[in-house]
């Protein structure tokens, strides 16, 4: 009997040992638990940290563990900052989809390790603690319309951190590990059964644009808009040689840190999502694809008169000129002639005018990379009507957004290159490889001469005495540029107010830089402000990135020849 009973010993301890180990083993491992991948970061052109992620802690729960609810929902409330009433329904035992008696339920995300710490201090049976991550934004409001923010899951929920969600949030691991029951506590067994699988960390974005820029641009828009009241508005710095977007701010904006106290309207960036007649900006469009046509010369001067009548609307100049009295382009530009520009229209046809504006990038979206861009309208030739043959020409039946208007002026400060304006310079893996975005395709829609031409003929508007874009000359620099006002149409209807804006570029002589700056004001009255906002965003640009002041001077301009 002895025998049989030490053969039975030997064969249960030496033998089996290792089946009823590994069975016990399954007995103490707790559920999965998803190791975080940590997010890539987002980063300006000179490297300064935009958006990054940050070591942290969640909390969780198991509720088969969890002695007193109430009571451990008491203890937390205050420390997590959560209403007892929502710990509570996370502590109970509960039944998964599956049928299986939940044995985790995350209680917080995202916090700090410090605050971890204390929860553990407070050795609350079932109560637990595991690595986390949480996104932090270092500028608060800094490019928060262009940047967007994550989840607590720390996916991608809006502006870029939507739009390169893949890109930068890695692929998470997993962690399954023998869990023992210290006083109730969860706790890894040291030494006991473990299981990893490694995380695999998200690429980071570094953007075109220039953070300090960025923050003298929202400064000056923020501070010029608050002579008026503004319901939106926007201001882009483009690149003219590159179409690398340098600035790009919106009005009203967030804090990107705190985005879910935010109204969500505060949270669209107003340069690719808002559609409005461009008005005169539109007009510089016109007189180019003049220029490149042959139908005007620089010097072509024309008898505009006080109003010219299409279809069944009279059109007329703010600043009427009588019949008879000859007028050069430049003053024409000047003074906003919508004469004028009717008539060189009328050289130019329905046909080419239509396919200039495609050629300017109007219609279509810029593909400069954030989620919801519009893509604005160009009256199609089959919806004209006689009076369009005046309104289209002045900036009216057109939609664009303030990227689009930006970025066909870069077009002319670019020696008629239109270049599609972007926002990511490059992707950065975990391993530090730089991935170069692909070069946007560009196209030329006028030649270099025409171009130089038309620039000239623009730096009329800042530089006529009693012109509409005085207010925007930058002291020691030539300045081309228009301003315009045009109306805001929302379901078929005319809103409120008036778009005003002032869309230019300097050097005139040798452009490198394109500012854009359009407001909507529902009351009306705030004209001047967007050629004041240009003049000051446009002298930080020239000045932050050392551009020497013009060599020359502008053209001493007839308007009567």
């Amino acid at each position: 009997m002895f025998v049989v009973i030490g053969i039975r010993l030997i064969v249960l301890q030496v033998v089996d040992a290792p089946a009823y180990a590994d069975g016990g083993v399954w007995d103490r491992v707790g559920s999965p638990v998803v190791v975080p991948a940590p997010r890539g970061s987002i980063y300006d052109r000179t490297g300064a940290v935009l958006a990054h992620s940050v070591a942290a802690r969640f909390v969780y729960s198991d509720p088969g563990l969890v002695e007193d609810p109430q009571a451990t929902a008491e203890a937390l409330s205050p420390l997590l900052g959560i209403p007892r009433s929502t710990l509570l329904e996370r502590l109970v035992p509960q039944t998964r989809p599956d049928g299986q008696e939940s044995r985790f339920e995350f209680l917080a995300r995202g916090v700090d390790v410090e605050l971890a710490d204390q929860v553990m201090d407070l050795e609350l049976a079932g109560i637990g603690v595991d690595y986390d991550e949480r996104r932090e934004v270092p500028g608060n409001d800094l490019a928060a319309n262009l940047l967007g923010f994550v989840g607590l899951d720390m996916n991608g929920l809006e502006g870029l951190e939507a739009r390169y969600d893949e890109v930068l949030r890695g692929v998470n691991g997993q962690r399954i590990a023998e869990q023992g029951n210290r006083d109730l506590r969860l706790a890894e067994i040291p030494g006991g059964y473990r299981q990893e699988t490694e995380p695999q960390p998200g690429s980071s974005l570094v953007l075109t644009i220039d953070r300090d820029l960025q923050y003298e641009v929202q400064r000056i828009l923020s501070a010029t808009l608050e002579q008026c009241t503004v319901s939106v508005a926007a201001a882009v710095v483009l690149d003219a040689r590159t179409g690398e977007v340098l600035a790009q701010a919106s009005e009203p904006t967030y804090n990107a840190a705190d985005a879910w106290s935010s109204d969500p309207s505060d949270r669209q960036d107003i340069a690719t999502t808002f559609t409005a007649e461009p008005g005169s900006v539109h007009k510089p469009l016109v007189l180019g694809a003049a220029l490149e046509e042959g139908l005007i010369e620089p010097d072509t001067t024309l008898d505009l008169g006080p109003t010219i009548r299409k279809g069944d609307t009279t059109f007329r100049d703010t600043r009427p000129i009588e019949a008879g009295v000859a007028t050069s382009l430049a003053g024409m530009l000047a003074y906003s002639s919508n004469v004028g520009t009717i008539k060189i229209a009328d050289q130019l046809g329905p046909d080419r005018l239509h396919a200039y504006q495609q050629a300017f990038g109007l219609g279509s979206p810029t593909g400069v990379g954030l989620p919801g861009e519009a893509s604005g309208r160009v009256l199609p030739l089959d919806e004209w009507s006689a009076s369009s043959y005046g309104s289209v020409p002045l900036g009216h039946s057109v939609d664009a957004t303030p990227l689009q208007m930006a970025a066909a002026y870069a077009a002319i400060a670019n020696d008629g290159v239109y270049v599609p304006p972007r926002l990511v310079r490059e992707i950065v893996d975990e391993h530090g490889q730089r991935s170069p975005t692909a070069e946007p395709a560009t196209r030329r829609v006028l030649s270099a001469d025409n171009a130089a031409a038309l620039r000239t003929i623009m730096e009329g508007v800042t530089t006529i005495p009693g012109a509409t874009g005085t207010a925007a000359a930058v002291p020691g620099y030539r300045v081309a540029g228009k301003t315009g006002t045009g109306r805001r149409i929302v379901n078929g209807s005319v809103a409120p107010g008036e778009v005003t804006s002032f869309i230019g570029m300097a050097p005139a002589d040798d452009p490198r830089y394109v500012i854009a700056v359009v407001s909507h004001t529902p009351g009306g009255g705030c004209g001047d402000v967007a050629a004041p906002a240009f003049r000051d965003m446009m002298r930080f640009t020239l000045l932050h990135y050392r551009v020497p002041p013009s060599g020359t001077e502008p053209p001493e301009f007839v308007v009567h020849p």
